[in-house]
């Protein structure tokens, strides 16, 4: 199961879009961080996500899980296509801590699954957002700082939304499967 997810994962970054090479006349090391990053952040929510609306028992939880996968799907695209204009590399994996993240939770069931997936939804929309928010300030290329400001109030709400269901999941019985 956890194959196809990480499957899931890995097809998105090659849905019909080539992955280049980075120029590195183009690109500054902080830009291509961000693009690496968020990228393997993005492919993280998404197989995260999948395994959440499945897996959770709580409906709030499966219900943030599906926005996951639609709007981090939705960036992922995006981040790809620029990126490969722009000749950066993305990742084609989540990082070893999402996949370590992915395996634990593949371990839980009911309200500790639901509990450990939105406190790791929270600790990485936290992360994201001061990582998008450095790039919408700091960064060099004008189309990814763009980017990073366009997506940031996503992010933003992800977060938001990911503390709301954080302090009550687990103790919500309505909803669950």
């Amino acid at each position: 199961m956890m194959r196809a997810v990480l499957l899931c994962g890995m097809l998105l970054a090659a849905s019909g879009i080539a992955v280049m090479g980075q120029d590195k006349s183009s690109a500054t090391s902080g830009d291509q961080m961000f693009v690496t990053k968020a990228s393997a952040a993005g492919l993280a929510e998404v197989n995260l996500g999948n395994i959440a609306v499945k897996e959770a028992s709580d409906a709030q939880v499966r219900k943030f899980a599906r926005k996951m996968v639609d709007d981090h799907t939705k960036a992922n695209k995006e981040l790809i296509k620029l990126a490969n204009k722009k000749k950066f590399i993305v990742a084609t994996t989540m990082g070893p801590d999402h996949e370590a993240t992915a395996n634990k939770l593949l371990k839980l069931r009911g309200t500790a699954f639901d509990r450990a997936y939105m406190t790791g939804q929270v600790k990485d929309h936290e992360e994201a957002v001061a990582l998008f928010e450095k790039q919408a300030k700091s960064g060099k290329d004008e189309d990814l700082k763009a980017f990073a400001k366009k997506t940031l109030p996503t992010i933003q709400e992800h977060l938001k939304m990911a503390r709301e269901i954080s302090r009550g999941s687990g103790s919500k019985t309505s909803g669950s499967r």
